[in-house]
């Protein structure tokens, strides 16, 4: 049942009218085996379509004894694709229709992390600070991602890009649209910074000897291993940071630490908004909301004697 899902997810349209992307159907399919082992735990007979809205609500406080609410919330949120295609598929009574079914709000309030300067600094040192004579493959090309990381990209627009995206001798490059909400004909353009560049441009020097170097894909796997996936670049962040010290970190947090600099350094918002794809600045304030405060005190006393 789980694999008919799977093949539905990948050959229709979202509600957006376009085709789910294979993270979202990672994260639904992700749910809907969290939800059979749980089952098997319980020793639970018969398929899904079996379930009720009581058994899922025991479910959800099960998962929540173990999880903090906000992972109950996303679990119950990408729950919910897959009992609308159970109720369709095979005519069964759909929980969620039913008000009874105990809902996981997320939590209030919650901001992202900001990553500390020194924690990026580190990560750059342990994969060679961009040194001319490192030849290392892997070393180039993580210390190229990156930086490239720190310029705000999501990490699906990281993973999407091609060679013809990037305008070194301009100081560029062309991100695509990814999020249903921007038209398709839509994009946008980064600015890199000078060491993003150099840095970029040695990756694509150590690529030209990839065995896959022919590919239209930026990223490519060590070990001539093919283009890029998301599951590489979570682990590839993760050894980096416990190689510098760390504890374990997601790619998106650099997002957040992106939009702090710039407002920090004293960009305007819409600026910000314009670089980073929002088109609502309720996300800007999000995002930005971790470090406000410090940026407010730095502010003041910026000025000095007011009078």
């Amino acid at each position: 049942m789980l694999s008919e899902y799977a093949t539905h997810l990948r050959t229709v349209n979202n509600k957006h009218g376009r085709p789910y992307q294979e993270k979202t159907v990672n994260a639904y399919t992700k749910a809907v085996r969290a939800l059979a082992q749980w089952m098997d735990r319980e020793g639970l007979s018969g398929d899904f379509s079996t379930l009720d809205t009581d058994t899922l609500n025991l479910f959800f406080r099960a998962y929540h004894d173990s999880h903090d609410r906000g992972g109950t919330n996303t679990v119950q949120r990408n729950l919910r694709p897959f009992f609308n295609w159970l109720e369709d598929e095979f005519d069964v009574a759909n929980p969620y229709r039913d008000k009874r079914l105990q809902k996981y709000a997320a939590p209030v309030g919650a901001t992202p992390k900001t990553l500390s300067s020194e924690f990026v600094i580190d990560l750059l040192k342990v994969t060679g600070n961009g040194h001319p004579r490192i030849r290392e493959f892997e070393k180039v090309r993580d210390h190229a991602m990156i930086r490239v990381l720190t310029e705000g990209l999501r990490a699906e627009e990281l993973l999407s890009l091609r060679l013809d995206y990037l305008h070194l001798s301009q100081g560029l490059l062309q991100v695509v649209p990814l999020k249903d909400a921007r038209a398709a004909g839509e994009g946008r353009i980064i600015p890199l910074q000078p060491k993003t560049v150099i840095a970029l441009t040695r990756y694509l020097r150590a690529r030209e000897h990839h065995k896959l170097s022919g590919s239209e894909w930026l990223w490519l796997g060590s070990r001539n291993r093919s283009r890029l996936t998301y599951s590489g670049l979570y682990r590839m962040v993760n050894r980096r940071a416990k190689d510098a010290g760390y504890a374990s970190v997601s790619p998106h947090q650099f997002r957040h630490t992106f939009a702090n600099d710039l407002l920090s350094a004293g960009v305007a918002e819409g600026d910000v908004m314009q670089v980073a794809g929002w088109k609502d600045p309720s996300m800007l304030r999000r995002y930005a909301a971790d470090m406000a405060t410090t940026r407010a005190v730095t502010a003041v006393r910026r000025m000095g004697d007011r009078y």
